[in-house]
């Protein structure tokens, strides 16, 4: 017997923006590496959401 599920919503949210955050940490650390960005609590809130948002329009 083969069961499909979309998993828990609540738990697929967290796993959104966490893994956002760390890529978008991630960028921001190169960006400012480059000095094109600075590395703040901002900027990384500011580009997490932002992959958030645009992850989740993509999968939904």
């Amino acid at each position: 017997m083969e069961t499909s599920s979309d998993g828990d919503p609540r738990v697929l949210f967290v796993m959104n923006i966490v893994l956002s955050t760390i890529f978008g940490t991630g960028i921001i650390w190169g960006l400012s590496f480059i000095e094109i960005a600075t590395f703040s609590l901002i900027n990384i809130a500011s580009l997490t959401l932002i992959i958030a948002a645009v992850t989740y329009a993509i999968v939904m």
